[in-house]
């Protein structure tokens, strides 16, 4: 379970005041996947970030009785200067899993040759991405949070990730944020359709579906 508890979040740009999250009290059930839905802007991106904890509300709590990914693929908190297989190792520490068990996942599924061991600002977008991802399938999670990942290399790698991540998710709540309803419609059960600082919750991914459609016209 994921509970928002008055959470309050807002950025402050050229004298104007965005409000994301406007003291927002909710619950992501476990067992369930959502489809996190809204127009553009309305802050979808921002509160994956504050539900994996890669971004801090202003006020409010925000509380996790299950294990949390980070956005599925995100490789922002790999070090530059640091080799890949360092980075791995250091992520795999913090969320004490077997370092050996990550890192030879890794190396097998992101195909990064020699390259596992330079720095990770030597790295193309695409080495990047292919190491992110493999890191995010690398570590069991009990809730998966996916912002519009994008396919990532070749049609034989892409069909790499669906495989691994499709057995992932058997077991494992979603929270997914895209664009595509085809997405949204196979991959969730629930919806929740973020709109003027609110957070709607609906049982329904097609009422939810349905609600986002009206707002986007």
């Amino acid at each position: 379970m994921i509970q928002l508890d008055r959470v309050f979040k807002f950025y402050r740009t050229a004298g104007n005041t965005k409000i994301v999250l406007d003291h927002v009290s909710t619950v992501f059930q476990s067992g369930r996947s959502y489809g996190l839905l809204g127009v553009n802007g309305a802050g979808k991106s921002t509160t994956i970030r504050l539900i994996a904890g890669t971004e801090l509300q202003n006020s409010g709590k925000i509380r996790r009785s299950v294990r949390v990914s980070w956005p599925l693929g995100f490789g922002g908190g790999f070090h530059p200067l640091v080799s890949g297989r360092e980075n791995v190792k250091f992520v795999a520490r913090i969320y004490g899993a077997d370092i050996l068990k990550v890192l030879h996942f890794v190396e097998d599924f992101a195909e990064l040759g020699d390259y596992i061991d330079a720095p990770v600002r030597t790295y193309s977008s695409g080495m990047m991405a292919r190491l992110a991802f493999g890191m995010s399938m690398a570590i069991d999670f009990d809730c998966y949070l996916i912002d519009e990942v994008t396919a990532v290399g070749d049609a034989r790698f892409q069909a790499r990730c669906k495989a691994v991540f499709d057995k992932r998710r058997i077991n494992t709540d979603l929270i997914v944020v895209s664009h595509s309803m085809g997405t949204i419609k196979e991959y969730c059960d629930h919806g929740a359709v973020l709109v003027d600082g609110q957070l709607i919750m609906f049982d329904s991914v097609d009422k939810a579906i349905e609600v986002y459609n009206r707002l986007n016209r």
